[in-house]
């Protein structure tokens, strides 16, 4: 059986809702020598990037045609223009996908506007959580509904043939944000807050935070639809921007003022920041060990973790760590994809 139809298999077994299992099932049966990895690692990337964005940009496109049929190495090449079957994918490289790899720092600022298109697309779905409110249940257990139950007998003559029940609601996770605007993540959080301000008009229920040497809320500016009305509004909002940093002073500013309130409890907390923190480190993992008590889940990304050597020593980070979920970059489109899949589980 051919390499493709061996990946086509094992697709059908895993399915494609999730980027490790298409990777694996490809990897296990389309590699078959060690140093084809990177290369397999660069075209999977490509391809799940186009999946995912489905970008209209078509300019500018390189091509890369890859063989993937049980070739003989003993046998002649084919004849120009021959056909090389199913077997073949051909992968094309467009500015979209040369996007999805590059280093937020390095962007131009037309870079920088069409990501923030490519952010919008992205699915921050977080898994749903029991509310209060009771709805029907499709199925035959749970808390019976009396009142339907009682409305179907009265249809049948009286007889309660037909027994309704009930079971909790489901309502989405409240999504918290919380952005580091210091100097030290000037390179960065001139992108990530595009990335905060297409959450908080994307959906429901997000919640977002600047963090400095203070706290600043600024959900309100970033809800404008136009993103550079939106970014400015929230500059002008946040009198700290691009200058020091107290981590574990603001995330104390938050527990107290909104924690206590309720926005974190249940909710998906997101840090956006480099870890550089000159306040004590004590103080973060004080303020880190509360808010993971009340949140679901805490998902540290920071943008030096892509660095070559990159180690968490900095005092704020390594106090963060232990309260931390999910630790994962956030230096580029793909890395921020990755933290939509962490948000969605």
């Amino acid at each position: 059986m051919s390499s493709t139809l061996l990946f086509v298999d094992a697709l059908q077994k895993v399915g494609i809702a999730t980027r490790d299992a298409v990777y694996w099932a490809g990897r296990a049966t389309l590699v078959r020598r060690p140093e084809d990895i990177p290369l397999y690692d660069r075209v999977f990337d490509a391809l799940w990037m186009r999946r995912r964005y489905e970008s209209r940009d078509e300019g500018d496109v390189e091509h890369l045609t890859i063989a993937t049929d049980d070739d003989n190495d003993d046998e002649p090449d084919a004849p120009e223009g021959d056909d090389q079957g199913d077997d073949v994918i051909t992968v094309r490289f467009s500015t979209t996908e040369v996007l999805a790899h590059k280093d937020f720092a390095e962007y131009t600022a037309a870079e920088l506007a069409e990501a923030r298109q490519l952010m919008s697309r992205m699915h921050l779905v977080g898994s749903p959580r029991r509310s209060r409110r009771r709805v029907r249940s499709k199925r035959t257990r749970g808390r019976p509904d009396l009142r339907r139950t009682v409305r179907a007998a009265i249809r049948s003559g009286g007889e309660p043939i037909h027994r309704s029940f009930t079971e909790p609601g489901q309502r989405p996770r409240r999504l918290v944000l919380l952005l580091d605007v210091s100097g030290s993540m000037e390179a960065y959080s001139r992108a990530l807050v595009r990335f905060v301000h297409a959450a908080v008009v994307g959906r429901t229920k997000v919640e977002a935070f600047a963090l400095g040497t203070r706290l600043t809320r600024i959900t309100r500016e970033l809800s404008t639809r136009d993103p550079d009305a939106a970014i400015h509004r929230a500059a002008d909002r946040v009198v700290d921007w691009s200058g020091g940093t107290r981590l574990g002073d603001g995330l104390r500013q938050f527990n107290d003022e909104w924690g206590q309130r309720g926005m974190a409890r249940g909710a998906i907390v997101v840090i956006l920041s480099d870890g550089w923190d000159r306040g004590e480190p004590a103080v973060m993992a004080e303020q880190m060990a509360r808010l993971s008590r009340v949140a679901h889940k805490v998902v540290w990304v920071n943008p030096l973790k892509a660095s070559p050597g990159y180690a968490p020593l900095a005092q704020g980070m390594a106090a963060a760590l232990p309260y931390i979920h999910s630790f994962i970059e956030g230096h580029s489109l793909d890395s921020l994809e990755q933290l939509a899949e962490v948000i969605a589980t």
